[in-house]
């Protein structure tokens, strides 16, 4: 496969077939260079250089009665994670200064649990009329499965992206969840969408699916719309279902990457959790696909210290994009 040329066939209006898409997952290695300049032809034209910072907050850990097979969080986790009820919008705010004063572009909100309660809901839409009026960031929230009245509250509230991912395929996610259903997912996504809110949505890679699988989660993110999409690999955490999970290498976590952007050219695409124990040395060769990456710690996890990130991002030359605003065009 010419992978440069597949490139320019994309950028002239051409998508990607499901055989193209599982083509890339099985490059050879000797071929992973040429395959990252093909999704970096794409990426540069959409995005140039630039590269979005996000930083999470986890204002609610643990407590969540659902039993995704993934999730210290969880009802089932024996992790020993710290557990507290949703922090006060005070908190919330503090964190919103952090990030500003990084110069990170998009404030992630994030609770554990199904979905948030009406109370929860109006502690996350006051703190977030509030960040408005302080700081030029892009809001990002993610509770849950949202009811459509929520969806319009933080709307309303300012929230300018609301995150859910579909974590896996949906053949594949009874084997990773039973407490909710794959269509539950989707149906808040779309929830989120008819409420004006930018979705994002992504995946967890490397929990015992197949390569087919993986191109299903990026056609079925394609069909979403999603405008982010984050890509985590799994960071098996003791304590968990899948604690001793190891399927992953640096080298197809890069041809992940690479065939999200052949799949959905023009989106967000993000290198999320996990990157920093999956993708180790080869960390940089993930932004020629990607164009974005979480700054800081995850949700019980910690992640590679912000002045490395940094440094990283200087050393490829790339700019932050810290007056990135988004606004949603729904």
């Amino acid at each position: 496969m010419d992978w440069k040329e597949l490139a320019y066939e994309v950028l002239n209006g051409k998508e990607i077939t499901y055989e193209e898409a599982l083509t890339i997952l099985l490059t050879p290695d000797k071929q992973l260079l040429e395959l990252l300049h093909g999704a970096y032809i794409i990426r540069r034209h959409y995005y140039g250089n630039k590269v979005k910072l996000n930083k999470i907050k986890n204002v609610k850990s643990g407590i969540c009665p659902e039993n995704c097979s993934y999730c210290s969080q969880s009802s089932i986790s024996k992790a020993p994670i710290e557990k507290y009820t949703m922090l006060s919008k005070e908190e919330i705010l503090a964190g919103a200064k952090q990030a500003y004063d990084m110069k990170i572009g998009t404030y992630c909100i994030v609770a554990s649990g199904r979905g948030p309660s009406n109370r929860e809901i109006e502690t996350v839409a006051a703190a977030v009329k509030e960040i408005k009026e302080r700081y030029p960031l892009t809001i990002c929230t993610c509770l849950g499965i949202l009811k459509p009245e929520q969806a319009v509250k933080l709307k309303e509230a300012g929230v300018d992206r609301y995150n859910h991912n579909i974590n896996t395929s949906e053949r594949h996610h009874p084997e990773i969840t039973t407490s909710h259903t794959y269509q539950d997912r989707i149906h808040t996504v779309e929830r989120v969408k008819q409420a004006g809110i930018s979705p994002c949505s992504g995946i967890i890679v490397g929990m015992k699916e197949k390569k087919e699988d993986v191109v299903d989660m990026a056609f079925s993110l394609k069909a979403l719309d999603a405008d982010s999409i984050p890509v985590n690999f799994l960071n098996a955490i003791s304590g968990t279902p899948l604690e001793g999970t190891k399927e992953l290498n640096p080298r197809y976590c890069l041809k992940v990457l690479a065939m999200m952007r052949f799949v959905n050219p023009s989106k967000e695409i993000r290198v999320a959790g996990g990157r920093e124990v999956n993708l180790r040395s080869l960390q940089p060769l993930g932004l020629y696909p990607a164009n974005s990456i979480f700054v800081g710690d995850y949700l019980t996890t910690e992640g590679q210290a912000d002045s490395a990130d940094l440094r990283m991002l200087e050393d490829l030359g790339f700019e932050i994009d810290f007056n990135y605003q988004f606004v949603s065009t729904r």
